[in-house]
């Protein structure tokens, strides 16, 4: 079992830059892949970014590639999301993911029903 704790959301204006952070519980965070998944106002959950148990692999959506990096920190039991250049259509609810299946750890799926545990969100609403 794991909890996720997510923070760092918040209003910002178009083209600024806000740094998501998601704290693990236990101590088995390093062999879990992590992703980062939001859902807009109306609309399903989608993929955003994820990474490998060993922060080497990384995947990103179309929409924000070259603008988010996700990273991993395996000793403070911590992945951020850092997001550059946000747009109004960033706007929604960010949640942070743990994946414990073995046969993904080092290759992290898009799929939001590969990930076991969930946070409970971050509102991020850009202004235009």
């Amino acid at each position: 079992q794991v909890q996720l704790v997510e923070s760092g959301g918040g209003l910002v204006q178009a083209g600024g830059s806000l740094r998501l952070s998601c704290a693990a519980s236990g101590r088995t965070f390093s062999s879990y892949a992590m992703g980062w998944f939001r859902q807009a106002p109306g609309k399903e959950r989608e993929f955003v970014a994820s990474i490998s148990r060993n922060g080497i692999s990384t995947y990103y959506a179309d929409s924000v590639k070259g603008r988010f990096t996700i990273s991993r920190d395996n000793a403070k039991n911590t992945v951020y999301l850092q997001m550059n250049s946000l747009k109004p259509e960033d706007t929604a609810v960010y949640y942070c993911a743990a994946d414990s299946s073995p046969r993904t750890g080092y290759s992290p799926t898009r799929i939001t029903n590969d990930y076991d545990y969930w946070g409970q969100g971050t509102q991020v609403t850009v202004s235009s």
